[in-house]
């Protein structure tokens, strides 16, 4: 707040206002620093601050504050010595360099203090007036929109403020003294905690409760919810509630996701959650179509870039699986080669490296070195990403003059132990394998292998210290697994001169 202040003393600027003008009726805030703000007339053009509350606050709160407790925020003063501002103690008694800005407001009084100050300290005063009174604000306002409409500027609006979202806007669109949206979004976030799943964002469970309302995922389905009266707002979020704990249910227990930082994308759950409200009780088939329909969408980053045509086609798609019209739940989604293994870095929010996490958990690995069971919870909660380790040690990678970001590539990840990770330091695979095999057994180390998606033919490769041979036939035992699991023909090659290209992080871009 001083800070603002003395922007606006030095003739700095402070940046823009947002608003938006329009007649839609919206719950809002009516008072800026604890002053209120004038009723407007019926059926006349409302401006809505989006952008710019805490700035506009400061200035006009530290201006128009009348004196109450001594120890209010907005009692502000200016030292003329110093030329800095600073928040008083008290309402009166201090001394005459320094100034109330409060006292800005009003020139006779503001001017009366600075009568028997020094010619130096008047100048100061007189400029630090004429800076307030002078000062402009830019403003941009944006015309009589939708809430469709302004909503994609209105969640990339950048300040040091809270950020503002579709949500916040939908809030307000549907407040009334008896039903709050966001605390109606909480309710089913804490429904869902049982299952790990309350970290699911806001604007996804928005998603939810759109579609049970039987209106679609879109922002414009979204604005849709404005038109709904409470009642039926009250039964959408009820709908959305018990079919989202059976999509959690479903994740946790026939996935093996175990919480939602694990997801690979959180429209996913979405859609999951709209399957299980349209067919509550699957049948045996229907529950592995589902599976199928998860892998699938995972494998092929989807939802990477999930459009509003995407949208509408996937709730259609949803309405024939749940109508036994069809026997799968169809996409449009294409499925990759099997370099993305090799291609792709493993990051803690890429799809394709939460596939890999949930893929070895599923086969329930242990430690290389130890053979203790990997706690598979602990390492699927990206908390703490220290046991997922390179096979090809990245010293040892770095040493022979591999890049860091191939030596990353996901298809070199296993999950191991940072102890027994430490013990393997920058060793090449050759010597740590052969320690371990001559302390084990072939069998052994083979079987420890296999639990980390690691063949015979990646194993001779890593023998070898062959990196290029060892990602290919990683790649392809992924591969392979992950076809598997999308229910998909088997048929695996890995384009020998695969090249790196960017990873699918979890961004969840959408309209």
């Amino acid at each position: 707040m001083l800070e603002l202040l003395d922007s606006v003393a030095r003739n700095y600027p402070i940046g823009s206002m947002l608003l938006w003008q329009t007649r839609q009726e919206l719950r809002s805030v009516r008072n800026i620093a604890d002053l209120t703000v004038a009723d407007t007339r019926p059926d006349y053009p409302v401006n809505y601050l989006l952008d710019g509350q805490q700035r506009l606050s400061t200035i006009c709160g530290a201006l128009y504050w009348r004196p109450g407790a001594p120890d209010s925020i907005w009692n502000i003063g200016y030292d003329l010595r110093l030329q800095r501002f600073f928040h008083l103690d008290s309402v009166d008694g201090f001394p005459q360099h320094q100034i109330p800005v409060r006292s800005l407001a009003n020139p006779s009084t503001f001017f009366t203090q600075l009568i028997n100050l020094s010619p130096e300290l008047q100048e100061r005063g007189k400029r630090l007036f004429d800076r307030f009174s002078d000062y402009l604000v830019p403003t941009v306002t944006l015309g009589d929109m939708t809430i469709q409409d302004v909503a994609p500027v209105f969640e990339r609006i950048n300040s040091t403020g809270t950020p503002l979202t579709i949500v916040d806007l939908m809030r307000a669109a549907t407040w009334t003294p008896t039903f709050d949206l966001v605390d109606a979004i909480d309710d089913v976030l804490t429904r869902l905690e049982p299952k790990n799943f309350h970290s699911i964002d806001r604007k996804t469970v928005l998603r939810i409760i759109a579609a049970a309302a039987g209106l679609g995922f879109s922002a414009g389905n979204i604005d849709d919810l404005r038109n709904r009266a409470e009642p039926e707002l009250r039964q959408d979020v009820a709908a959305a509630t018990e079919s989202a704990r059976r999509a959690a249910d479903f994740l946790a227990t026939q996935i093996g996701v175990p919480s939602s930082s694990a997801l690979p994308y959180a429209n996913q759950f979405a859609v999951l959650t709209e399957i299980f409200r349209q067919l509550p009780n699957p049948s045996d088939r229907q529950y592995t179509a589902i599976r199928y329909w998860f892998w699938r969408t995972t494998l092929s980053s989807y939802f990477g870039g999930w459009n509003t045509g995407q949208m509408a086609a996937d709730l259609q798609a949803i309405k024939e699986f749940a109508a036994g019209s069809v026997e799968e739940i169809a996409t449009s989604s294409v499925l990759p080669s099997a370099s993305i293994w090799t291609a792709r870095e493993f990051r803690s929010n890429s799809a394709t490296s939460k596939m890999l996490a949930i893929m070895l958990a599923h086969q329930q690995p242990v430690d290389l070195l130890t053979g203790q069971r990997i706690d598979v919870g602990k390492s699927l909660s990206w908390s703490n990403d220290k046991e997922y380790h390179h096979f090809f040690p990245r010293d040892y990678l770095k040493a022979q003059g591999v890049p860091a970001r191939r030596a990353n590539s996901i298809a070199n990840i296993i999950l191991l132990t940072s102890i027994s990770n430490i013990r393997i330091s920058n060793k090449p695979p050759s010597v740590y394998l052969a320690d371990i095999r001559e302390a084990v057994g072939d069998a052994v180390l083979q079987d420890r292998l296999r639990r980390s998606l690691v063949s015979e033919k990646a194993l001779a490769a890593a023998l070898n210290d062959d990196f290029k041979a060892f990602l290919n036939a990683r790649a392809s035992d992924l591969q392979e697994h992950a076809l598997k699991l999308a229910g998909e023909r088997v048929d695996v090659a890995v384009p020998s001169g695969s090249s790196f290209v960017g990873d699918d992080l979890d961004s969840d871009t959408t309209d």
